[in-house]
């Protein structure tokens, strides 16, 4: 059975219609199709009130609009722009987001536009688009190039940063013997454990010796005022404390925030003016960068896991 309220599945026509939609007042998304390339599709023109910048998201299933990272068109109406973005959610981190190549060599839409956006300028731009529209007709001319996007090109476009999507969130079976390296530990417990426990072999250890006191180890889970710090050591050289904190399921800011209000209170009850600190990421974020260049005395380290299963030889048992 068909439903003739349906948009059919040809993208051009969707995002033609998503469009000449955003210049109404019909803020109603239900005609649209809820999947595409086996993504859950999700599209908004505001609520209540007409966004500045209505989007069309394509999400994998354990992530939310609210709380991911996925492809997204972004339709800045009064700059008449669509971007095709790898987008980030505004509101809160996934624990992990683009890989490092998008991060650190991929304009920001705020960068593309060199300006304030009214949203979403922390997402980063992969293609966009000049839009015009003429009677009841949608042209979309590359920004960069200034030549026309053919329905073919949209296509090639969308299918493209979708695959990659896709290839990010997935793992690829193996017929040999399984290596994972450099995977991410995503219980933040586990590898304040790890690193208390190998603390000799790690690269902080070569700088920083953990606290002992009364014969216990009290690095760990430090207690302030304010709260408890992750870990909490001294430089072997100097002798002043440093303040390690990793970052868990929370925003860049939060981290930063959290790490230089537990080195005040460091600075202030233990008289160290020296103290530093540390944050430790899965992977690199370019706001954390950002934000720490700002902080004197701070750091990011970032860990890799690299592990094997190896069957075990008929001698070994």
């Amino acid at each position: 059975m068909t439903n003739e309220n349906k948009v059919d599945y040809k993208w051009l026509t969707t995002l033609n219609m998503f469009i000449t939609q955003s210049h109404q007042s019909d803020l109603k998304t239900s005609p649209y199709q809820k999947e595409w390339s086996n993504l859950r599709l999700r599209i908004s023109f505001g609520m209540g009130a007409p966004a500045r910048v209505p989007w069309i998201a394509f999400i994998v299933q354990e992530m939310a609009v609210s709380k991911g990272f996925y492809p997204a068109y972004l339709y800045y109406k009064e700059l008449e722009t669509l971007i095709l973005a790898y987008g980030i959610s505004e509101t809160e981190e996934f624990g992990k987001s683009w890989p490092a190549e998008i991060m650190n060599s991929t304009k920001t839409i705020a960068a593309h536009f060199d300006k304030d956006v009214p949203r979403y300028g922390d997402s980063f731009v992969f293609k966009a688009y000049k839009v015009k529209i003429t009677d009841n007709s949608v042209q979309y001319v590359y920004s960069d190039a200034g030549t026309e996007a053919s329905e073919k090109d949209i296509e090639a476009d969308l299918s493209t940063i979708l695959e990659y999507y896709k290839k990010v969130n997935s793992i690829t079976p193996s017929s040999t013997v399984p290596e994972i390296s450099q995977g991410l530990f995503y219980m933040e417990k586990q590898l304040e454990d790890f690193l208390i426990l190998n603390w000799a072999k790690t690269q902080l250890g070569k700088q920083y010796d953990l606290i002992m006191e009364s014969g216990e180890l009290i690095s760990q889970q430090y207690k302030t005022g304010i709260g408890q710090i992750d870990i909490l050591a001294k430089n072997k050289a100097t002798g002043s404390h440093v303040v390690i904190e990793l970052k868990k399921n929370q925003t860049s800011d939060d981290t930063v925030g959290q790490l230089t209000r537990y080195m005040g209170w460091i600075k202030k009850h233990k008289n160290d003016a020296g103290v530093s600190g540390i944050i430790i990421a899965g992977q690199m974020d370019t706001r954390l960068d950002y934000a720490l260049q700002m902080v004197p005395n701070t750091e990011i380290f970032i860990y890799e896991v690299d592990f094997k299963l190896i069957k075990p030889s008929e001698e070994g048992g």
